[in-house]
């Protein structure tokens, strides 16, 4: 295939949201008037520049922007619209000195107080780590303290990595009591996006793209020149779709508000040994930027339990869909056989499809 690697399992920023507890409920949101006196999202930032670096040898971080709002980090993915919400309220990116991009953390923050509207203001991560502690100043500059060196790591990392690793991937021993001043959201937001930049040319989700009441094909014919060139690759012809059989059993017992969770696709596969098509079912759901897809039985009995073998849709550049295979779960072998446990070991790992009109893939 034309990419050299399979598909990612979910963008680690996802994951992390994923972490949160009740401790972190919605209803904390926005209501550090401290912050945002009108309720709306609020930033503050520092850009240091050579000369406050030079004099700061230990500090580590030039560029630091601290957000309380809305998510800013997460993008248009293909978990339901229902999950996708985050509870978090307090977001922290920082970029040390010769970084290319920046890193973030998320947590929420309260008032220490009984009646939570009073006294010193704590932000709290997961797993009851400290994101930071707060405080306004007459200028309306936010003074962020408590900041932990090991912040983007796990907690006890320092054990695990050693002093001088860790050492080498935490924060500087300089690296607290920034005085941040306060800027338009717009430009936290722009700061926040060059963590993991868009590429316009990948559009919105599949989940948008593909709708619960609609077929689809998609697929690619590979040809004699190809084949040769890729003397591993089994794989002559693929589809992937969902027609009447697969719109129907989604229309009895799936449901739309959690669309593509419960949806069915069928994947036809023609090898070079083989001229006849082999289809197999899947079962999907959204998880961060992919649809994870099981294999299912419903087109007929297995020997086996085919639950664990797995195939990942991602959208694809101008309109494609790509399709990753990396544990040999494509009906190329036997699901139940030998040759089908474990990683592929083909070129049969990842796949790039274009759209095709719907009798292209008519069983």
């Amino acid at each position: 295939m034309a990419l050299g690697k399979v598909l990612a399992r979910g963008a680690s920023s996802v994951a992390l949201l994923g972490l949160l507890t009740g401790t972190a409920a919605a209803d904390n949101a926005l209501k550090l008037t401290e912050l945002s006196p009108n309720g709306a999202d609020a930033c503050f930032g520092r850009v240091y520049d050579a000369a406050h670096l030079k004099a700061h040898p230990k500090q580590k971080v030039a560029r630091i922007f601290f957000y309380y709002g809305h998510d800013p980090v997460s993008r248009p993915n293909e978990e339901p619209a229902g999950s996708s919400d985050s509870s978090y309220n307090a977001f922290v990116t920082t970029t040390v000195r010769g970084g290319k991009a920046p890193e973030w953390a998320g947590g929420w923050c309260n008032h220490q107080s009984e009646d939570s509207k009073s006294g010193p203001i704590h932000c709290g991560m997961d797993c009851d780590r400290t994101l930071a502690s707060l405080k306004v100043d007459d200028k309306g500059r936010l003074i962020l303290s408590d900041l932990q060196p090991d912040i983007y790591l796990d907690a006890g990392s320092e054990e695990e990595l050693g002093s001088a690793e860790f050492d080498r991937q935490a924060l500087g021993k300089e690296d607290d009591n920034f005085r941040l001043d306060p800027m338009p959201a717009a430009t936290c937001k722009a700061e926040f996006a060059r963590i993991d930049p868009i590429d316009p040319a990948l559009g919105p989700p599949l989940r948008e793209r593909l709708k619960p009441d609609q077929a689809f094909c998609y697929g690619r014919d590979y040809d004699a020149s190809h084949l040769a060139s890729h003397p591993d690759q089994l794989t002559q012809s693929i589809r992937v779709f969902r027609g009447p059989v697969e719109l129907a059993s989604f229309a009895s017992g799936g449901d739309a508000a959690n669309w593509p969770d419960g949806a069915d696709i069928a994947v036809t596969v023609t090898t070079r040994q083989k001229s006849a098509k082999v289809t197999q079912t899947y079962s999907c759901q959204g998880e961060a930027d992919q649809w994870r897809c099981a294999a299912s039985s419903k087109m007929s009995d297995f020997s086996c339990d085919i639950a664990q073998k797995e195939i990942f849709l991602k959208r694809g550049a101008n309109g494609t869909m790509m399709l990753a295979n990396p544990n040999s779960s494509l009906a190329i072998v036997d699901l139940c056989s030998k040759a089908a446990d474990g990683k592929t070991k083909s070129d049969d790992k990842v796949y790039r499809l274009q759209p095709m009109p719907q009798s292209a893939c008519a069983p």
